[in-house]
């Protein structure tokens, strides 16, 4: 009896290592994310339209160095809480994981790290690399699906573009883990469903004409006229001086900023943006 009770301890305590060791997050970035949980637990933000708390949010991380590739660690699959250097995703989706987390008023590190997870993997669960939304497109169809965002692309007046996104399998010497077959065979069938569903998107000419509709913390995914891609930059809508502006990590800056031109005018400097995909978050 002694015996099975020691072995089922066993057991149940190496499932519990196995399902902590899946998040990845050092000291510092703990340190600041706990930081900014007790910061925004304060009533007076958590009385903020949704939208505004994520611009707050968003704010608080201005300066933090830009990032790339953070969530590409060698092995095994893991979720990866980096706050000391973020990418233009992984500063969108740490914000909005943080707003959600404040908003249903559960201060604690696990809750962050499970609405995290939740948002960056295929059905709310990270079962391997394959699993994770690496296109943008799939990450607001699946989170709108999961009803924390509406995509608003189409009632905003979107027209219809081809969606075939193929990049990933075209080019897979550029990422390591595609020398899995496993994985490969994962991204191409996701590369394949969404190159059946319907994609609408604003043209940056036409960015004007919607502008007043855009909120604060809305999130603004901007589109590539390359065909293998959908979505080559994102972040957050931020209102200034009656425009809107683009709060994002910026790999040109090297760090989270706020544009200094307007959003369309941010736009039509680059020829490799077309325009823009636009989701809201919401609290369920």
């Amino acid at each position: 009896m002694h015996l099975f009770r020691f072995l089922f301890l066993f057991f149940f305590l190496l499932v519990a290592l196995q399902v902590k060791s899946q998040t990845v997050c050092d000291l510092e970035s703990r340190a600041k994310l706990e930081a900014t949980l007790e910061k925004f637990s304060n009533s007076t933000y958590n009385q903020l339209e949704t939208g505004d708390l994520v611009a707050t949010i968003g704010k608080s991380f201005l300066g933090t160095p830009y990032v790339e590739k953070t969530l590409e660690l060698p092995g095994k699959e893991q979720v990866v809480i980096n706050l000391k250097g973020l990418d233009c995703t992984t500063f969108v989706e740490s914000v909005l994981a943080l707003t959600l987390t404040l908003k249903q008023g559960d201060f604690q590190f696990d809750a962050v790290a499970s609405i995290l997870e939740s948002m960056r993997y295929l059905n709310g669960r990270n079962t391997g690399y394959g699993s994770r939304l690496h296109y943008f497109s799939d990450w607001i169809f699946e989170n709108e699906k999961a009803g924390r965002i509406i995509h608003l692309s189409k009632s905003l007046g979107g027209i219809a573009s081809p969606n075939i996104p193929s990049f990933m399998s075209a080019n897979p010497k550029a990422y390591p883990q595609l020398a899995d077959p496993t994985n490969l065979a994962s991204i191409h069938e996701r590369e394949t469903i969404l190159a059946s569903r319907e994609t609408y998107f604003i043209p940056k000419e036409k960015i004007h004409l919607i502008e007043n509709m855009l909120q604060n913390g809305d999130i603004i995914a901007i589109t590539t006229p390359i065909k293998t891609l959908d979505v080559v930059h994102v972040g957050f809508a931020l209102e200034q001086d009656g425009r809107i502006h683009l709060m994002h990590a910026s790999s040109v800056s090297r760090k989270v900023e706020i544009s200094k031109l307007p959003l369309q005018e941010f736009l039509m400097q680059n020829r490799s943006q077309t325009g823009i995909l636009v989701s809201r978050l919401v609290v369920p």
